[in-house]
């Protein structure tokens, strides 16, 4: 039996998202003054802080609009390539749920999906690159094989959530193939990646929202 995720419910989760997001600013920040420019936190948490504040406009638009209006935000209001890759894909996602007021399990799945393929395909990074990627991707295919088992609601939750937290950890044992990271003698080895770790940080609070609040 699937869920159904309204606009609001989403709202909900990404305000879920940017508590978690500027909870955890000073942690990093300090990962990103480690391997990268240092302003991934600023960057993202300005991001949260902008969707929040469109929260009410939102939740009174079917939720294919709330994608796109997300998408619109990201990109103008996300500094450097996060903007635009965040931007792009929730843009490509509002196009595969185009005319849906409300989603459903197979609709999350498609979009959490049709977000990692935009960022792979305008980031020109894949899995392994140590980049965001390395969380959003595992935390798809997971969905994906959750639901072609038929596994329960509850137990496809668990296993994207854990997914999504295990591929930001994977992170540490990665060669930086894109970014400031990549330039670093040891290629940040040893250290997580900052956008791994925010991305994971919002497919967590997702699954914890949906677990808690619609199933």
């Amino acid at each position: 039996m699937s869920f159904t995720m309204t606009s609001k419910d989403y709202v909900a989760y990404i305000k879920m998202a940017a508590k978690k997001i500027h909870d955890n600013g000073d942690y990093i920040s300090e990962l990103d003054a480690t391997t990268g420019d240092g302003d991934h936190w600023a960057n993202i948490n300005m991001g949260f802080e902008n969707l929040v504040a469109a929260g009410d406009e939102m939740e009174a638009m079917p939720i294919c609009d709330v994608f796109k209006k997300i998408g619109m935000l990201m990109m103008s209001k996300i500094g450097g390539s996060s903007g635009v890759l965040y931007g792009g894909a929730y843009m490509a996602a509002a196009k595969a749920v185009a005319g849906k007021a409300t989603i459903d399990s197979q609709d999350l799945c498609l979009v959490l999906e049709t977000m990692v393929n935009d960022m792979m395909t305008r980031g020109k990074a894949q899995p392994g690159y140590k980049t965001m990627i390395d969380s959003l991707y595992p935390a798809a295919q997971t969905y994906k094989a959750c639901l072609e088992r038929g596994d329960s609601d509850k137990d496809t939750m668990a296993a994207v959530k854990k997914a999504a937290m295990d591929g930001a950890e994977e992170t540490k044992k990665m060669e930086a193939v894109k970014g400031r990271a990549s330039y670093q003698a040891n290629k940040g080895v040893g250290h997580l990646d900052p956008g791994a770790v925010t991305m994971s940080y919002q497919l967590e609070c997702l699954c914890d929202y949906v677990s808690e609040n619609l199933l």
